[in-house]
């Protein structure tokens, strides 16, 4: 099998060890003679299977009392339209913090069921920074406050929680759950759709504070309403068994290495190797993410000379260096270093980086 260090922003790269227990545990899990695929989402096998995940995630990320973990479909997508559907009146208003293509796809959404008060954007110089609290416009009667912690497409996260007093802050955590440590209790809602740091595409974890259920407007679909899906402990429905599963592998392995502060320490380690990389590079690469706001999970550049990027890429490709093209949006190159990504694949894209700098500087 040739070796290949996958750099995809999701579906990404998953740890060999869970690729291995699955494989293992593929046509017989735990002597039950079934697949996980194969059993049903109500047996004894696979509620121990989503009673672990949950357990063990609220382990890792020392979920307080009084919050619900559900495991739900739809992917993060579907959370711009549950998140205003559940937590704002129709007449009511939401504050989104703009800072790139996610934050414009939940703001223009969200406008079909309430009202939007954008508090600051960061467009005027193409998303390259977070607007400071000082700039930020707020409502002084917003049902939730809302950002996204990190942009997959464009580079950007947002190191801070805002400050936003009463008002329950909402994140959409997709790309960067999981990579570090934050306060749980600072939030009223969290969600991160699963294929970046949590497991296979398909599933949504979301945590939501459990006062924060039960005001979904009347005309809400009964698969869009978090307090059916609370009441039912995630298994209104079917739910998506194997990647919950694999999802679970998944938390077992962050638990083996340190927890999300050892995973922590492990991408601030990446990440600063890339970006050195870049910048060292006397402008063969470059990043125009302020410093502060680059992401450490997702790693945007591009090439001073950009008749060379398609050189790059196959000659990164021959080098088992995959799926570094960025987004067709923005072009340029992306190399997304999530939590499975070992620190051998980021030496070895800035070892061929810093050779190519060479041969073609």
């Amino acid at each position: 099998m040739a070796k290949v260090y996958n750099f995809s922003a999701g579906p990404a790269v998953l740890p060999h060890e869970v690729l291995a227990t699955a494989q293992a545990e593929l046509l017989d899990w735990h002597g039950s003679g079934m697949s996980v695929m194969e059993m049903s989402h109500r047996g004894k096998e696979f509620m121990e299977i989503i009673h672990e995940a949950e357990q063990d995630l609220r382990e890792l990320l020392q979920v307080p009392a009084g919050y619900k973990v559900l495991f739900l479909q739809g992917g993060a997508s579907q959370q711009f339209s549950m998140v205003p559907l559940n937590l704002a009146p129709a007449d009511g208003v939401i504050d989104v913090l703009d800072t790139g293509h996610w934050s414009k796809l939940a703001i223009k959404e969200a406008k079909r069921y309430t009202n939007v008060n954008v508090v600051a954007s960061s467009a005027d110089r193409n998303y390259a920074y977070v607007p400071t609290p000082e700039t930020w416009q707020r409502s002084p009667n917003a049902a939730y406050f809302h950002y996204t912690s990190n942009e997959t497409i464009g580079g950007l996260q947002y190191s801070d929680i805002p400050q936003v007093g009463d008002t329950p802050l909402v994140c959409d955590m997709s790309s960067d759950f999981l990579s570090r440590e934050f306060d749980v209790s600072k939030y009223g809602l969290i969600y991160a759709g699963a294929q970046k740091n949590i497991g296979p595409s398909g599933l949504v974890v979301l945590i939501v504070r459990e006062d924060l259920l039960g005001h979904a407007q009347p005309q809400t679909p009964t698969m869009l309403n978090y307090q059916i899906h609370a009441d039912a402990d995630s298994m209104y429905n079917t739910p998506a068994t194997y990647p919950i599963y694999i999802s679970g592998l998944v938390f077992k392995w962050l638990k083996a290495k340190g927890g999300v502060k050892g995973m922590q320490a492990r991408n601030d380690e990446k990440a600063g190797l890339l970006y050195h990389a870049i910048d060292s590079s006397d402008g063969f690469y470059y990043s125009h993410i302020d410093a502060p706001f680059r992401s450490r999970m997702n790693v945007v550049f591009r090439l001073k000379d950009e008749s060379l990027e398609d050189l790059f890429l196959s000659e990164a490709k021959k080098n088992g260096l995959v799926q570094l093209k960025g987004h067709r949006s923005v072009g340029g190159m992306r190399a997304s270093i999530y939590n499975a990504m070992p620190i051998e694949g980021v030496k070895s894209l800035v070892h061929f980086m810093l050779d190519f700098a060479r041969q073609h500087g």
